[in-house]
């Protein structure tokens, strides 16, 4: 396995460079990266549909510099000069263990200080140019599309606080013992935590700028299943403990034609460092499980990526709002569920039955989208049978 991305460019094309990326984190990144492109485009579709209207919003041009904006330009450079120069000094540290670095009081005072005054120097220099006397108000066209980066803005910052959150719950001894350490920590995630909680958080932003709820949603659900799988990639890569069971089952034969480790895999130098020393290894990640697992990481972005093409395929046939996202919730539910059965997971007692939160959570999701695919389809119908000129056509 690859904790950082470093280790797999070293291991791949035999260098022996330090970068402070953890492959998680890497692949993550990937999953917005990707998951903005594929929303943008379904946004740009739906207005060109009609179903998204643009918005005329006015703006002021050329106001000087306030006290605010250059106080917050300030703190935002010294921040960041402290950091990042600071981490240049003490790279050997910074590349070894970035998330320590930056979340402890280490950095560069000097570096600070001038990058917030570099900094602060220049955006009053160019509000300057633009300043205009008097200011003047300007009407601008915000189109669909343009609201593609703060969605994902708003997601990625509910969705990790759900995540965090529900991972808490599910692993509240872990989290009573060091709440900050839990707290800084990028491990424990709760997928549905972030998926619920961000569906909420983007619902409010939906609203604000006039968009109808469903509509997002249905622009929203093949780029959030792809995200899904890409991000299970990186789960993967840094075998960062969201593996399967144990796999002591010999590979059928009709699956001979695949590589032995998709069937069963034992995480060498996974980034937790569990299991049993790796013979003759020395560093920071020298540990494999004794026996092998199922990896169900990959089987997950599998099934994401199908469940993506064929939401991708599927998008431009449903006419009923809410549908697709309704498709989703089913698929996704499934796949969630199925998974469970093969996977490593903290398991409660409800009502008698030995669950996990997942299998909880997808089953809900499953019966919702059910749910709504008959609700919306029915309303649907039935606002078409009632609507005024319909009695003419009809000829009653």
């Amino acid at each position: 396995m690859y904790p950082k991305l470093s280790d797999l460019i070293n291991d791949w094309f035999g260098t022996n460079i330090v970068l402070p990326i953890q492959s998680y984190g890497f692949f993550l990144a990937l999953a917005f990266l990707f998951g903005a492109y594929f929303l943008y485009r379904e946004l740009q579709r739906k207005e060109k549909e009609g179903l998204i209207k643009p918005r005329k919003k006015k703006i002021q041009k050329g106001k000087p510099a306030s006290v605010q904006e250059l106080a917050t330009v300030f703190i935002f450079n010294f921040v960041l000069g402290f950091k990042i120069i600071g981490g240049l000094l003490n790279y050997n540290s910074f590349a070894q263990n970035p998330q320590d670095f930056l979340f402890s009081s280490d950095g560069s005072l000097a570096g600070g200080i001038i990058l917030a005054i570099a900094g602060t120097a220049w955006f009053y220099y160019t509000k300057k140019k633009k300043e205009l006397h008097p200011p003047v108000w300007e009407e601008v066209t915000i189109h669909a599309q343009d609201n593609t980066w703060p969605i994902v803005f708003v997601a990625i910052l509910f969705g990790i606080l759900g995540a965090k959150v529900f991972h808490w719950f599910e692993n509240w001894e872990e989290f009573s013992g060091d709440p900050l350490e839990a707290l800084l920590s990028f491990s424990g995630m709760s997928f549905y935590g972030g998926l619920l909680i961000a569906a909420v958080a983007i619902g409010f932003y939906a609203r604000k700028q006039g968009i109808k709820w469903w509509v997002l949603f249905d622009s929203v659900a093949p780029s959030l299943i792809l995200s899904y799988g890409i991000g299970r990639i990186g789960c993967h890569v840094a075998g960062d403990g969201d593996w399967g069971i144990v796999n002591t089952l010999d590979k059928p034969g009709w699956l001979s034609f695949l590589p032995d480790w998709l069937w069963s895999y034992n995480y060498p130098h996974n980034i937790l460092n569990e299991g049993i020393p790796i013979p003759g290894c020395t560093g920071n990640h020298c540990y494999e499980l004794a026996q092998g697992v199922f990896p169900t990481p990959v089987y997950e972005t599998i099934m994401a990526i199908l469940i993506f093409l064929f939401l991708w395929k599927l998008r431009k046939h449903i006419q009923i709002p809410g549908v697709l996202a309704s498709v989703y919730l089913v698929l996704n539910g499934t796949e969630r569920f199925l998974i469970e059965k093969i996977r490593i997971n903290n398991v409660f007692d409800l009502w008698g039955m030995k669950v996990t939160q997942a299998e909880v959570v997808s089953v809900i999701l499953f019966a919702t989208g059910i749910f709504l695919i008959i609700y919306l389809t029915y309303s649907y119908k039935r606002n078409l049978k009632h609507e005024p000129g319909d009695h003419l056509k009809t000829g009653s």
